[in-house]
């Protein structure tokens, strides 16, 4: 176990852990969340949900039932009135920069939740921990943070830690990706996939695909193109953790696995 402070002596151990984290924040977030919560394309074993779960709660204080709400709705009323995060409706740059507000703003809205919320854990620890006391989680951060880093790092890699998935999710996917990049498909929206490498953000980049098929389980829908969140889903179904109940083949046909 480190000594307190002691990743903090070398200025590469926060940034590794910072890109770490993040990114395992991220695959938290398309593989939970996003696949198997809001549109149910695959279902994973306890064993591997309940880490992503509590990750969430340490890194996001998200709550599952608010999550899938607001990215249901986002589907039913894409790019137009409802929708609770569109930069066509509101613009880019009010997106890009408060995104999480747009997102806050939608979940307290009378009946979201119970509408769009349906189908998310109610189980004990959802109920007494990761929902009733989300914030609880991000403060635990901050502490381990601390005991890492020092007082001085340790706060700002958990400062990073915060604005990340607002940065990542409420400015890039859900901003970007209804503005710039390439289409795929002539959805009815302006959804566009912002690179064919779709890494950084787990695969969530490919956003045009995802909105031409959003029962899909994978993303990439031409030879170029890799999304890494289903090279994981892939393998956990080697380990019998994962079971993909939608995905696409090819450009035109989806089957079940």
């Amino acid at each position: 176990m480190p000594e307190f402070g002691s990743w903090g002596a070398d200025w590469w151990k926060p940034v590794v852990f910072v890109l770490v984290a993040g990114h395992l924040t991220n695959i938290c977030v398309t593989l939970f969340l996003h696949r198997s919560q809001t549109h149910r394309s695959v279902v994973f074993h306890t064993i591997v949900e309940m880490p992503m779960r509590v990750w969430l709660w340490l890194t996001t204080a998200t709550k599952t039932k608010e999550w899938v709400a607001c990215h249901r709705k986002h589907h039913a009323f894409a790019d137009r009135e409802g929708d609770p995060h569109s930069p066509v409706v509101e613009g880019l740059r009010n997106i890009l920069l408060k995104g999480a507000f747009y997102y806050r703003n939608a979940v307290r809205q009378p009946g979201m939740l119970d509408k769009y919320g349906k189908g998310t854990p109610n189980d004990w620890i959802e109920r007494h921990l990761l929902d009733k006391r989300s914030n609880m989680g991000i403060f635990l951060m901050l502490a381990i943070n601390i005991w890492l880093f020092g007082w001085f790092i340790g706060p700002v890699v958990w400062g990073i830690q915060m604005i990340w998935i607002p940065f990542w999710a409420a400015g890039i996917v859900n901003g970007v990706g209804h503005a710039l990049g390439y289409r795929n498909h002539d959805v009815k929206d302006e959804s566009r996939n912002i690179t064919p490498i779709a890494i950084i953000i787990a695969g969530e980049e490919l956003h045009n695909n995802h909105h031409a098929d959003p029962h899909s389980a994978k993303f990439a829908h031409r030879w170029f193109e890799f999304d890494i969140g289903w090279m994981y889903i892939k393998l956990l179904s080697l380990f019998g953790l994962a079971e993909v109940k939608y995905a696409r083949v090819g450009a035109h046909v989806r089957v079940a696995e």
